[in-house]
């Protein structure tokens, strides 16, 4: 199945998304789609060894938690198959720049493993931004508002 196929299915079912990266997430000549993409495709949240340093980019300015492994974690000594399900807790309060956040990883026959995280939503205005689902809903509020 392609990803926008995959995508799809999985918002129709409602089903959240995560996509993990490696190192400086977002680098590279179609930076912008590592966010854009992402928000397009419905993904809820990337999590990356480290993030592209241009905060334009950042997942977090289009409405998506980003956060990096702390420490040497990567998909892949994590044993990450695609089989998972994940909970990033830490979200469902208040949000601060550069927070403390956890990520579960649960395996099909039950037993999970957490991981240190460093959300990627480095400013005040970001946390804005991810709160109100990017920053093209949160400049429409504000001059709705205005």
């Amino acid at each position: 199945m392609s990803i926008y196929d995959a995508a799809m299915k999985y918002q129709g079912d409602g089903v959240p998304t995560v996509v993990f990266g490696g190192e400086e997430y977002g680098t590279g000549s179609s930076r912008d789609w590592a966010a854009k993409g992402t928000q397009l495709l419905g993904v809820k949240a990337v999590i990356a060894r480290s993030f592209e340093a241009h905060p334009p980019q950042q997942p977090g300015r289009h409405g998506r938690a980003a956060a990096a492994v702390q420490g040497d974690d990567s998909a892949a000594s994590l044993g990450i198959t695609g089989d998972e399900t994940f909970d990033i807790m830490g979200l469902e309060r208040e949000i601060k720049p550069q927070q403390d956040a956890t990520l579960v990883i649960r395996k099909p026959d039950g037993s999970s493993r957490t991981v240190s995280l460093t959300l990627r939503i480095d400013t005040p205005i970001e946390v804005d931004y991810y709160r109100h689902g990017g920053i093209l809903p949160f400049v429409l509020r504000q001059l709705l508002a205005a």
